[in-house]
């Protein structure tokens, strides 16, 4: 069975489950710590950033115990928070064509505009034919 990091971040911040120490195959367990992962997962929350900055500072040391220092320093709180998706590079056409705007002002007006409406800009720019 695979442990996710989003089920290390879980356990760090939430339920104070020491994943690594309590499965069947802890040294597998710990080669699926994901450090990168873990820390940017801790690092959308105001009181958790500092101490995934501090791990980042150590990265050399064990996932073990990394995985401990994490455990055992932040104070448990169900938190949840969207991680931040790469913006399609068609979208970004789409909106700088329609628009006519620079690659800033398109990525603005992307984080703004909801699904149906890009799908409404795709239709009017659909010049038909093959795709």
């Amino acid at each position: 069975m695979s442990i996710s990091p989003f089920d290390f971040i879980n356990a760090i911040s939430h339920n104070k489950k020491d994943l690594i120490r309590e499965s069947d195959d802890p040294e597998r367990t710990e080669k699926e710590y994901n450090s990168y992962l873990v820390n940017k997962g801790l690092s959308y929350f105001i009181d958790t950033v500092l101490y995934a900055n501090e791990m980042n500072f150590h990265h050399q040391i064990d996932s073990k115990l990394k995985n401990d220092y994490l455990i055992n320093t932040i104070r448990p709180k169900k938190r949840f928070a969207k991680w931040v998706k790469k913006i399609s590079e068609d979208d970004l056409e789409l909106v700088k064509s329609y628009y006519g705007y620079s690659d800033e002002k398109a990525r603005q007006a992307l984080s703004i505009l909801s699904d149906d409406q890009l799908s409404l800009i795709r239709k009017k720019q659909n010049k038909g034919g093959a795709p």
